[in-house]
C-alpha cells in the first residue's frame, strides 16, 4: 500500500475507532454502570474479526488493511504510555509511604497465589495444543502465572478516578500494589522470552536495566526536574517550549524502559510520579489528557481487538478451559489480596475492596497476551480465551467494588459521589505532600 493510501486509511480509522469507543463507552456507563474505558475495551473487540469481521468482512478489511496495522500499533503504544504518564502525575507518594507495607504484601500475595494456580493448570493446558511449538511446562507456568497475576494498572487508575477514590488511602494502596504487581509480571515475562529464544540478556536487561532506571528516577528525578518546575512557576503557566521539554523527557523515559525489556508504560508512569507538583504538572495534565484519552488510548483497544477472534472458542472443551482460567484467576488473586490486606491491618471492607480492584486485568492483560501471541508463545485460541478473561474481570471490578465498599462508604460520607467526568485520568484531590 502506497503512503498516500496509508494516510487515507488512517484517517478513516480515527473516525471509526473514536466513534465506536465513545458509543460503547456511553452505553456501558448509561446502562451497565461501567467506566468509559471498559466500553472502549469492548469496542476494540467489536471492531475486530470477532464481530465486524464476522458480519462484514470486506468492510472490516477496507477500514483496517493489514499494511496500516504498524501505524495503529505505534499510535496505540504512544497512547498507553501517555496515559500512564498522566496516572503518575496523580499518584500520591505520601499515601504510598504510609501504605508501603500493605502494598508490598498485597502485591506479592496477589502474584504468588495465581502462580500456584498456573502451576496446577499447566499439565492440563499443555495437552490441549494451545501453545507454540517447543514450549516447556516451566514456560507455560511462568507465562500463565504472569497473565493470571497481572493487574490492569491503567484500567485500575481509571476505575479509581471514576469511583471517587483518587487521593484516598484505598486508592493509593491499590495503585501502589498494582504498580509492584505489574513490574513483577513484566520481569517474569522477560524471563519467559529469554528462555523461549530471546537469550539470557533479555531477562538481565529487564531486571538490572529497568531497576537501575527506576532507582535513578526515584532518587535523582525530582532534582533533575526541579529547574523545569521553577521555570513554570516563574511564568505562571506552561509555555510551548516547556511542553516540548516534557514531551522529550516522556519519549526518553518510555524508550529507556522499552529498551530495558520492560514496557514503555512504566517509563511514562515513573516520569509522572517524580515530577515535582505545582504549575507544571497541573497545566501539562490539562493540555495532554484530553487528546490522549479521546484518541490515542482507544487506538490501543482497536489494535488489540484486531488480534482477537472469539469465534475460535467454539467447543465445549474450550469453553470449559476459559471458565476454569477465569474462575481460578478471580479466586486466587481476589482471596490472596484480601487476606494480605487484612493481615497488614486493613479493615474487612477495605480489604475486600482491594481484592476486587486488583482483579481488573483489562489493559495490561491485553498488552502481555499481545506480546505472547506475537512471539509465538500462545496460539490464537488461547489468546481469545485470555481476552475474554480480561474483559470479564474488568467488567466485574466496578459493580463488585460498589457492593463490598462503595455504596456503604458513600452513604456514610466516607467516600464522595461518583465522578461523572469520564475522560480525566487519575488526578489528586489536593496537592500531593512530598
Amino acid at each position: 500500500m502506497a503512503l498516500p493510501e496509508l494516510s487515507v486509511a488512517f484517517f478513516l480509522q480515527i473516525f471509526v475507532i473514536v466513534g465506536a469507543c465513545r458509543a460503547m463507552g456511553w452505553f456501558g456507563k448509561r446502562f451497565l454502570d461501567q467506566p468509559q474505558v471498559v466500553g472502549e475495551m469492548i469496542a476494540g473487540v467489536v471492531l475486530g474479526p470477532s464481530l465486524l469481521g464476522l458480519v462484514a468482512p470486506d468492510l472490516q478489511a477496507a477500514i483496517f488493511p493489514k499494511d496500516a496495522k504498524p501505524i495503529l500499533y505505534v499510535c496505540a503504544q504512544l497512547g498507553v504510555g501517555l496515559y500512564m504518564f498522566l496516572v503518575g502525575l496523580g499518584f500520591r507518594t505520601d499515601h504510598f509511604r504510609l501504605n508501603a507495607r500493605s502494598a508490598i504484601a498485597v502485591s506479592l500475595s496477589g502474584m504468588a497465589a495465581p502462580f500456584l494456580v498456573a502451576l496446577a493448570l499447566t499439565p492440563w493446558l499443555l495437552g490441549l495444543d494451545l501453545f507454540g511449538k517447543g514450549i516447556t511446562s516451566l514456560q507455560v507456568t511462568l507465562f500463565m502465572g504472569a497473565c493470571i497475576s497481572i493487574t490492569a494498572f491503567p484500567m485500575l487508575a481509571r476505575i479509581i478516578h471514576e469511583r471517587g477514590l483518587t487521593g484516598t488511602p484505598l486508592g493509593s494502596l491499590s495503585l501502589s500494589a498494582g504498580a509492584i504487581d505489574d513490574a513483577g509480571a513484566w520481569v517474569v515475562l522477560a524471563i519467559v522470552l529469554a528462555s523461549f529464544g530471546g537469550g539470557s540478556e533479555v531477562a538481565v536487561k529487564a531486571i538490572v536495566g529497568g531497576g537501575a532506571f527506576a532507582a535513578f528516577m526515584i532518587v535523582l528525578g525530582p532534582k533533575v526536574l526541579a529547574p523545569l518546575t521553577r521555570w513554570a512557576e516563574r511564568e505562571g503557566r506552561v509555555t510551548q517550549p516547556m511542553l516540548a521539554v516534557v514531551v522529550m523527557l516522556f519519549g526518553l523515559s518510555a524508550w529507556a524502559m522499552d529498551a530495558a525489556g520492560m514496557h514503555s508504560v512504566f517509563g511514562g508512569f515513573l516520569l509522572g510520579v517524580v515530577m515535582p507538583r505545582g504549575v507544571l504538572t497541573r497545566e501539562v495534565r490539562k493540555q495532554v489528557e484530553p487528546f490522549t484519552t479521546a484518541l490515542l488510548v482507544p487506538m490501543f483497544f482497536a489494535f488489540s481487538g484486531l488480534n482477537t477472534q472469539l469465534t475460535m472458542v467454539n467447543s465445549v472443551d474450550l469453553i470449559l478451559v476459559t471458565a476454569v482460567i477465569l474462575i481460578g484467576s478471580v479466586g486466587a488473586k481476589g482471596v490472596a489480596c484480601w487476606a494480605a490486606a487484612r493481615a497488614t491491618g486493613q479493615d474487612n471492607a477495605t480489604a475486600m475492596a482491594v481484592g476486587t480492584l486488583m482483579n481488573a486485568r483489562g489493559l495490561m492483560e491485553l498488552i502481555i497476551i499481545n506480546i505472547g501471541l506475537q512471539k509465538g508463545i500462545i496460539g490464537p485460541a488461547l489468546f481469545s480465551m485470555l481476552v475474554i478473561m480480561a474483559i470479564v474481570t474488568t467488567l466485574m471490578a466496578s459493580p463488585l467494588f460498589e457492593i463490598v465498599y462503595g455504596r456503604k462508604a458513600r452513604a456514610t460520607g466516607a467516600l464522595g459521589q461518583l465522578n461523572e467526568d469520564d475522560d480525566v485520568a487519575s488526578v489528586p484531590a489536593r496537592p500531593s505532600l512530598r
